[in-house]
């Protein structure tokens, strides 16, 4: 289609402009990933990054009942959990023990906490093991977290990074149109909030990750003009690290129990079609393209990798949001099979940091000198990290409110 020849000479597509290849099939499709596999090795190069990373998901328990969560519990539930400040350091410093780089902090609304609750958790975690890269709070979290502190987001996030916050994920933006997100998620962020966060954040020296899901009841423009404001923002700030299509899971979603026409996430070719668009729309802005295994699967990770991907995300050790609403692709991904999707392929793995910093690089073909990485040992991840179905039946870790709203006195001791 002449528009990808355009893409290739250099245009900047607007997003009626690649809007047609939104149901690309045969010919048509083969030639949008050939464009974004170009596309990719101008700008991001031939490596295949990962990053070794673990996810704590501090608490389940929120004040909102977004229709596509099936991780969030009421303050009264008898699965509802929340991880002391203790626990929290002693994750991060078992991650660091298996090699990792990095650790993300997200979690539920809990009602009723001090919204500085996040900034001890920040500078807790930080001071145990400062060499982590810190990387926490959705904007979601940011808002409420300011609103409960009597804060501007300004001065939240300041207090953040004083404490020790590194980046934030950019998730809860789901699709960026308020239309939508009345359907899938009543009372959450706005559009202009979520924006708000991220600029502010990034005005900050606080790079944020971008994501978008997609695959429920969002229209293929929905889509395109999300990418669309993300490069928009990403033109202002350079504060995005890269982009994150996350395929809505539908198994165990409220919101597809609900009502008959959600669709059950996108299918196999709309998968496809939609990382190779973020990469014409966004790589010259954005140029690291990342899939989801956990989403997706690592096999269908390595195919991604021709349509415009070049990294495979993090080795996560605990995932649980994905898998409360019914994934099936585990909680940990161990570095040697993020290695061998990268092969697979006909790239070479590298290990990057959160910044896309390269730590170690390897050969396309093993050399029998590669040195095995802690992680690669741990054969049960549930066994060795624990699962969210454990968690949420602990009783050792059951919610209460008066734990949530004491936790700053714990943590100025």
């Amino acid at each position: 289609m002449r528009i990808l020849d355009e893409v290739l000479a250099g245009k900047t597509a607007s997003w009626r402009e690649v809007l047609p290849l939104s149901d690309a099939t045969g010919a048509d499709l083969d030639a949008l990933c050939r464009t974004a596999d170009e596309l990719r090795r101008r700008q991001a190069g031939d490596l295949v990054t990962y990053v070794i990373n673990r996810n704590i998901n501090f608490t389940n328990v929120c004040v909102k009942t977004c229709r596509f969560c099936a991780f969030a519990r009421g303050a009264r539930s008898e699965e509802g959990y929340f991880l002391e400040q203790a626990e929290v350091v002693r994750r991060a410093l078992e991650a660091r023990a298996m090699g990792a780089t990095e650790v993300c902090l997200q979690a539920g609304l809990a009602p009723g906490i001090d919204g500085l609750l996040y900034v001890d958790l920040v500078r807790a975690v930080k001071r145990a093991a400062p060499e982590l890269h810190m990387h926490a709070l959705s904007p979601e979290e940011v808002k409420y977290g300011a609103r409960r502190a009597r804060l501007s987001v300004r001065e939240f996030l300041i207090a953040l990074r004083e404490a020790g916050l590194d980046t934030m994920p950019g998730t809860s933006a789901e699709i960026l149109d308020d239309a939508v997100r009345a359907r899938i998620a009543p009372g959450r962020i706005t559009t202009a909030e979520w924006i708000e966060v991220v600029r502010t954040a990034h005005a900050l020296g606080i790079r944020t990750t971008s994501t978008m899901m997609y695959g429920h009841v969002e229209s293929p423009g929905d889509r395109l003009r999300h990418l669309e404001t993300l490069r928009d923002i990403q033109r202002d700030t350079g504060g995005f690290t890269e982009v994150v299509p996350l395929s809505f899971v539908h198994a165990d979603a409220p919101l597809f129990a609900s009502e008959p026409d959600v669709r059950p996430g996108p299918d196999a070719l709309d998968v496809i079609r939609t990382h190779a668009l973020a990469r014409v729309m966004l790589g010259r802005e954005i140029p690291n393209l990342q899939v989801s295994w956990v989403k997706e699967g690592l096999d269908v990770a390595g195919r991604l990798l021709g349509c415009g991907v070049n990294d495979l995300g993090g080795t996560l050790m605990n995932e649980s949001i994905s898998t409360a609403a019914g994934a099936t692709h585990g909680q940990l991904a161990t570095p040697s099979a993020l290695r061998r999707v990268a092969r697979a392929a006909g790239r070479a793995p590298a290990q990057r940091s959160t910044l896309y910093g390269i730590l170690r690089t390897f050969p396309l073909e093993p050399d029998g000198s590669e040195a095995e990485d802690a992680l690669d040992g741990v054969t049960d991840a549930d066994a060795r990290f624990g699962t969210y179905g454990g968690l949420a039946a602990s009783r050792e870790h059951r919610f209460r409110r008066s734990l949530a709203v004491g936790g700053r006195r714990s943590a100025d001791g």
